[in-house]
């Protein structure tokens, strides 16, 4: 095939011949990671590198400026299986400066590629290629939308190549299952530009997990695909560009996200709202005087609300750390050490959440809640103390069994003195060590009295 010239301002810089045709039609994505086999050489035929007589296959992320600039162009139009000739000018290989000792100032180059595979650019949190991105259309700029951004996407989901959904949909980033987005999603946008539209690969602990979703006949612990494109997004207002009277409305708006979210029965969406109250007030020392109460009433209120979201979910450990802090704030909280002391029975330790209860009735003695609380503290303290009496038992009398066995396994090692050897009479035990009577060979374990050898008592 003759070569083309494939150079962004067609001056022949990058020509491109096919020797080897590919398969399908997708071609690699930038940002993806692809993996391709090359020979270098110059134009008179002198080879200076190749991963073939290496062995070792050659990788690096497309369109990054990871290579040569012919490369990230060229290898972009290439397809599976593919293998191809690009003739690369200076401006568009190693330039003025060349890379010496093998690659002279301004030498055009030659490259044979073979175009592997590819993959997508790994997003998942943990490196595991769980939400992977295949860009098809590249963003503007270089801002991508953070936590609480508001962003304005259309996205098409397909499983097994069915389309499940497609629609346009608005949200802040960070409350995406409040209209259905799934976690992979929202993970994904944090690194898109303004204008990108690509695919997502997302595994199912990104997707719908172990649950499916049956309304879209997903299975559960299915893997999906979603095509994404963030049309815009306005950033999120920052903590530190606001005053404190600016800081203590936004702590407000989010509160009210998390009550609202609450009410709903979107616990997780609630706790998320609530933690961002504390972002925005619980590390600032600047507030004083009116907005110090402000700050103080509504870090009180977030830490409240918060421990009974975590009661909800069954999140005992940190509902009873959200209550102590709390209580650092106002160390006579009827509803601090009411839920602490709920999170303690929880986590099954009915003798700590007590002293909570009885606190608070010291603070309020008519709160029956409480009252009923403490009844159901100590029968379960009584429980506990009859099992653990059983358990000692039980263990005592298992040691017991077991001592008893022991000494009559050790009774049993021991020799028994009527039978074998012991009792009969051996050569070297008769008086003198004189040879068995006849009596004696007859009568083995009747001990003969002739203890001096003389004779006496002899055939009795």
């Amino acid at each position: 095939m003759a070569a083309v010239d494939i150079s962004p301002a067609k001056n022949g810089g990058i020509l491109k011949e096919i020797l080897k045709e590919g398969v399908g039609d997708e071609l690699p994505i930038t940002g993806g990671k692809v993996t391709v086999h090359y020979t270098g050489t110059l134009l008179d035929g002198t080879k200076f590198d190749s991963s073939r007589d290496r062995n070792e296959p050659f990788k690096f992320n497309l369109g990054m400026s990871n290579v040569i600039k012919a490369w990230d162009i060229g290898v972009a139009t290439m397809k599976k299986g593919e293998i191809a000739m690009l003739t690369c000018a200076p401006e568009y290989a190693y330039g003025e400066t060349g890379s010496p000792p093998k690659i002279q100032p301004n030498t055009t180059l030659k490259f044979e590629i073979e175009m592997i595979d590819w993959s997508g650019e790994d997003l998942s949190p943990d490196k595991d290629g769980s939400i992977e991105r295949l860009q098809i259309t590249p963003g503007k700029d270089y801002v991508t939308p953070r936590d609480r951004s508001l962003v304005n996407i259309h996205l098409t989901g397909m499983y097994k190549d069915e389309v499940f959904e497609d629609r346009d949909v608005q949200f802040c980033l960070g409350e995406g299952e409040d209209v259905g987005i799934i976690k992979g999603v929202e993970k994904a946008l944090e690194s898109f530009k303004s204008g990108e539209k690509s695919k997502l690969k997302i595994k199912s602990k990104y997707a719908f997990k172990k649950e499916g979703k049956p309304e879209f006949n997903i299975p559960p612990n299915a893997d999906v695909e979603y095509i994404v494109e963030l049309k815009s997004f306005e950033k999120a207002v920052e903590s530190w560009s606001l005053n404190g009277s600016q800081k203590i409305e936004q702590a407000e708006l989010l509160k009210d996200k998390g009550t609202n979210y609450f009410k709903a029965g979107k616990y997780n969406l609630a706790i998320k709202m609530y933690k961002k109250v504390l972002d925005f007030l619980r590390y600032d020392k600047n507030f004083e005087n009116e907005l110090k109460a402000e700050s103080d009433s509504l870090l009180l209120s977030t830490h409240l609300n918060l421990a009974l979201c975590y009661l909800k979910t069954d999140q005992n450990v940190e509902a009873k750390d959200a209550c102590s802090e709390a209580l650092k704030l106002d160390p006579r909280n009827e509803k601090a050490y009411f839920r602490r002391g709920q999170a303690y029975l929880a986590l099954a330790s009915p003798e700590i959440a007590i002293k909570d209860f009885e606190e608070v009735l010291k603070i309020e003695p008519k709160n029956v809640a409480a009252s009923k609380q403490i009844i159901v503290c100590n029968n379960l303290i009584k429980k506990q103390l009859a099992k653990e009496k059983k358990l000692y038992a039980n263990m005592f009398d298992k040691f017991a069994q077991e001592d008893k066995q022991k000494e009559e396994e050790e009774l049993r090692q021991q020799p028994d003195v009527m039978r074998g050897a012991l009792g009969e009479w051996g050569q070297e035990e008769r008086p003198g060590g004189r040879d068995a009577t006849a009596f004696e060979k007859e009568n083995p374990n009747i001990l003969m009295l002739n203890a001096n050898g003389t004779g006496e008592f002899q055939n009795m």
